[in-house]
């Protein structure tokens, strides 16, 4: 065969080898192969606002964003998301120097990794995790040290076990990867357990990577505290948030870091070689839905809050022993109640067993074993579709 050539060495290097074909792509394969609902990926099935969608329109009819924006963002965007930090959390940050727009909220993670770890730093994150950031850690050539957040069944929540973060600090730890509301589990971190992460690195001087996306999707009592606001952290603090999951538009990849000068220079940095800039029309637009009254914020929570409770009495009804949420549109289950422990194959066998399609939650974890009985569904989707599965999976599993 010509124009070919053979090679005994792999052609994806060490750094990625464990890292294949996202789980992700495999169960929306295989919901799409046998017409399963798919509470897989955490995606909505409805758009957003219509304001905000003709907003998009407009500002590709009027030529804005149309051609390359400005490398840090359009400087609407950068001024609206200062203001909403401002609004919400009373965090002043200038649009100039401390806001830097990405290609969502992945890039920001990977383009902040990249920027702040050299090769053997080590960076503790709380596992399970979203598994981008496994995987950017590793393209930075750095170790992860996972802390477990353990399951609390009487408190039907996950809990972060101080000690254990602390013990898991060493002289090489570069930073702190913090997810909260936490992707899958649905804990949202406490003021308390946040503030003794903030004394943490402040007495280890440790940088903190905080992913905060999900900050608008906070449930009955919980509450969304941005680390950057605890005493001694906004100068070593680079949070992260996205315009996907706030306003049901993931297809547009608008994210964003606020941070101190010298950190968005240095993410910055990394930031313009990977996309350089994205998503330009749609940068305007996320520019006036960050602008909306707080009534859509409040009526965007109560809708996801009831789509919650729907699924979770399903899945409890279901035979499932279910963590509720107190924040994010996932739950986690464990399946030692239906007499399975293998979520992978559980999860494989699902949509012909249910017509259903959820997520092992043993894919966010190192520790393969301790993930293996859990299981996450995802509830943001329309009222009819998740009346639907929850029937599915009643007839599958109820006895």
């Amino acid at each position: 065969m010509t124009g070919m050539t053979s090679t005994a060495r792999p052609f994806l290097n060490r750094r990625l080898a464990e890292f294949g074909t996202t789980i992700f792509a495999e169960m929306s394969a295989l919901a799409a192969a046998t017409g399963a609902i798919n509470l897989g990926q955490g995606f909505p099935d409805t758009d957003g606002p219509e304001e905000v969608r003709e907003a998009a329109v407009r500002a590709l009819r009027d030529g804005r964003g149309n051609q390359y924006p400005p490398g840090p963002g359009v400087p609407e965007l950068r001024t609206a998301i200062a203001d909403h930090q401002r609004r919400r959390y009373g965090l002043s940050f200038d649009p100039d120097t401390e806001v830097l727009v990405t290609a969502g909220a992945t890039e920001a993670i990977a383009a902040t990794l990249l920027a702040l770890l050299e090769p053997g730093d080590e960076v503790v994150a709380l596992e399970p995790y979203y598994d981008s950031y496994a995987a950017c850690i590793a393209m930075a050539g750095a170790s992860r040290v996972p802390v477990t957040l353990r399951p609390d069944p009487e408190q039907a929540r996950f809990r972060l076990d101080l000690d254990e973060l602390r013990d898991a600090v060493t002289g090489r730890t570069r930073l702190l990867l913090i997810n909260t509301p936490h992707n899958p589990t649905g804990t949202v971190l406490t003021r308390e357990e946040l503030t003794a992460i903030a004394e943490l690195a402040v007495e280890r001087d440790l940088l903190v990577v905080t992913d905060e996306v999900y900050e608008h999707l906070v449930f009955d009592e919980a509450e969304h505290v941005p680390l950057a606001t605890l005493p001694g952290m906004r100068e070593r603090t680079v949070t992260i948030g996205s315009a996907g999951k706030t306003f049901s538009f993931t297809g547009w990849k608008v994210g964003w870091v606020t941070a101190a000068p010298g950190l968005v220079t240095a993410v910055r940095s990394a930031k313009q070689f990977l996309t350089y800039v994205s998503s330009g029309p749609f940068q305007y637009a996320v520019a006036e839905a960050l602008a909306l009254p707080d009534g859509y914020f409040a009526d965007f929570r109560a809708d996801m809050l009831a789509k919650r409770d729907l699924l979770a009495a399903g899945l409890a009804d279901a035979g499932f022993e279910v963590f509720r949420p107190a924040g994010t549109y996932f739950i986690t289950t464990d399946i030692r109640s239906l007499g399975e422990s293998d979520g992978f194959a559980f999860c494989r066998a699902l949509p012909e067993r249910a017509g259903v399609v959820a997520i092992p939650n043993a894919v966010f974890y190192d520790h393969k074993e301790t993930g293996a009985p859990f299981v996450r569904f995802a509830f943001c989707k329309r009222t009819e579709v998740l009346t639907d599965a929850v029937e599915r999976l009643r007839k599958a599993f109820a006895h």
